[in-house]
């Protein structure tokens, strides 16, 4: 495509350029409107453009940019404040993205460990995951494709089995410093694991003396039916980390860790030039408290639910859908046989779809969606369907 010849291939680009937004709808130039299952990838959890952000963004812009967190930023302050007080009142350090919120909590842990720590700064860290495309976190990623062409990686991970607390115990001796996972994963076809297993991990860790720390970047923010979603087991985690729905749509990560654990990094140990900067934490701010105020995770339960039980009948008559599981908004619709079609097939009817592999669509729409968009999306996949024979 001409218009992309002077952008990097990274991605996979789809023939769309979109423009606009508002709610669970995006335009492309054309002036085509989309319905959105995808939210920049479990992003705008509060949609585009809600009216909330865009005002505190566009106040803070009329007053300050940037200034570097050599001085105190007040609505940084702010904003770690509330978030502490809505999880697990930790200690906070703000950067750019949720690969710098996981690569800071791998310092994190190692610092704990050296100064610390009764064990090694080796990490645990789970087959499927997904943390991050820095040198590092594709290190820490248990796929083996993110890897390839890339050595060498940092070394100092051990890949488990997900959802196995006996593989943990195997590996488990004194080179190791933390243990670092996704509440569910996102990137290997939402995958849940257990009941009971973050609360098993909670106190194999506490025996041991290591640290637990979980990767909320995608299933965090009201995204699963709760504000977070180790909210749904009886434990806290030592460390941690977040990004994507932050703010948003606007770029910012975050680390929050226990007082004990955060007390490592002490000034010279890490930092962020852009981290924290007033822009993101006003629209942080902004995005959290419309969360809290207008109860998002229940909304976010209470709209899966519907949506998870339209498949469900669409799966009645499509025997080529195999498997539905999520929670909240968060969910995946497994197939038996390659729909890696569905994205294109859904931008010519006016629907964004995002496919993991060649077999699972990953349904993670904006919270805001109502009951008439999900019977609107459920139509078009089913149209699709049908057409293919499925």
């Amino acid at each position: 495509m001409k218009e992309v010849e002077y952008l990097m291939n990274t991605p996979a680009r789809l023939p769309v350029g979109l423009v606009k937004g508002n709610g669970c709808r995006v335009t492309d130039e054309a002036g085509k409107t989309y319905l959105d299952m995808v939210a920049g990838i479990a992003v705008c959890n509060l949609g585009h453009c809600h009216p909330a952000v865009v005002e505190a963004l566009k106040s803070q812009v009329e007053t300050l940019f940037h200034c570097s967190n050599l001085y105190r930023i007040p609505v940084q302050e702010r904003f770690a404040e509330m978030l502490s007080k809505n999880a697990f009142n930790g200690k906070l350090f703000f950067c750019n993205s949720g690969a710098e919120a996981n690569e800071g909590a791998i310092k994190l842990i190692r610092r704990y460990s050296a100064d610390k720590g009764k064990r090694g700064s080796k990490i645990i860290t789970c087959s499927g995951s997904f943390h991050g495309r820095t040198i590092t976190t594709v290190a820490a990623t248990g796929q083996i494709k993110f890897r390839k062409g890339f050595d060498p990686i940092t070394e100092g991970f051990v890949h488990v089995d997900y959802g196995s607390i006996e593989a943990v115990k195997e590996v488990l001796d004194e080179s190791i410093g933390g243990i670092i996972l996704e509440p569910i994963q996102g990137e290997s076809g939402i995958r849940i694991p257990p009941s009971g297993y973050l609360e098993e991990l909670r106190d194999l860790c506490d025996r041991s003396g290591i640290l637990l720390c979980l990767d909320e970047v995608q299933t965090g923010f009201s995204r699963t039916g709760k504000l977070f979603a180790y909210m749904y087991e009886n434990m806290t985690p030592d460390i941690m980390t977040m990004a994507k729905a932050i703010a948003n749509g606007f770029p910012a990560g975050a680390i929050m860790a226990r007082e004990e654990v955060a007390e490592v990094f002490v000034p010279g140990t890490h930092a962020s030039t852009f981290g924290g900067n007033p822009l993101a934490m006003a629209a942080g701010l902004a995005t959290l408290e419309v969360m809290i105020k207008e109860d998002m995770p229940s909304r976010s339960m209470k709209m899966g639910a519907y949506f998870t039980g339209r498949l469900q009948e669409l799966k009645k008559v499509h025997p080529s859908l195999i498997e539905i599981r999520g929670k909240g908004l968060m969910i995946g619709a497994e197939f038996d046989t390659d729909i890696s079609f569905m994205t294109k097939e859904g931008l010519a009817r006016g629907i964004l779809l995002n496919t993991i592999g060649d077999r699972i669509i990953r349904l993670v729409p904006p919270i805001v969606i109502t009951e008439s968009e999900i019977d609107m999306a459920v139509s078009l996949i089913d149209e699709i369907l049908k057409e293919k024979g499925l």
